[in-house]
């Protein structure tokens, strides 16, 4: 950064002749110009998150239900959409228990998750999970972004081999199933 020599208008002028001949950022564009045929200003959206290891309830819930509720402090940056969200709670997936399984919750957790199907327990070769509901989701209305739907993770994860008490490590790493895999 010493170096840098100040702007003179004759190199202004010509980096600007070389960012008019590259195509236009999607950056720039009002981002109601990227919702293709949508009806209304903005697409909708959806987002689910998962924390495998848990949270600590009382700081994402609110404490009264209804309309007129007060979001908690680790939700307060939402205050300016809060007639916009649906806060649930108290959920339990059945096929997330063991049932004759044995062990293996954090796997067979993920897996359930947006699926509510019990993953089958398996090192890989056999891999079955039901359609997700972000899927489903993006199926119907995916078709107004430009993406149907974006899975991000925050770890690398494994797809393979076997990383909970006999469950395949594709269970532990995924919580969006686009199909339910073959038998």
């Amino acid at each position: 950064m010493k170096n840098m020599q100040p702007w003179t208008r004759r190199n202004f002028l010509r980096g600007l002749g070389t960012a008019l001949a590259l195509p236009a950022l999607e950056s720039v564009y009002p981002q109601k110009a990227l919702a293709a045929g949508a009806n209304s200003e903005y697409p909708l959206r959806t987002a689910f998150m998962f924390v495998p290891n848990g949270m600590h309830m009382p700081d994402w819930t609110p404490r009264n239900t209804g309309s007129y509720f007060e979001l908690p402090k680790i939700l307060s940056s939402f205050e300016h959409v809060k007639r916009d969200l649906l806060i649930l709670s108290g959920l339990t997936h059945d096929k997330g228990r063991g049932n004759g399984d044995g062990a293996g919750d954090h796997a067979r957790s993920a897996g359930v998750f947006l699926t509510g199907v019990q993953p089958l327990k398996s090192e890989g070769a056999e891999i079955r999970a039901g359609v997700s509901a972000d899927q489903v989701i993006a199926k119907a209305i995916g078709h107004q972004t430009r993406f149907a739907s974006l899975e991000l993770g925050a770890e690398t994860g494994r797809q393979s081999g076997k990383c909970d008490s006999g469950y395949s490590c594709a269970y532990s790493n995924n919580i969006s199933w686009r199909m339910k895999q073959r038998r």
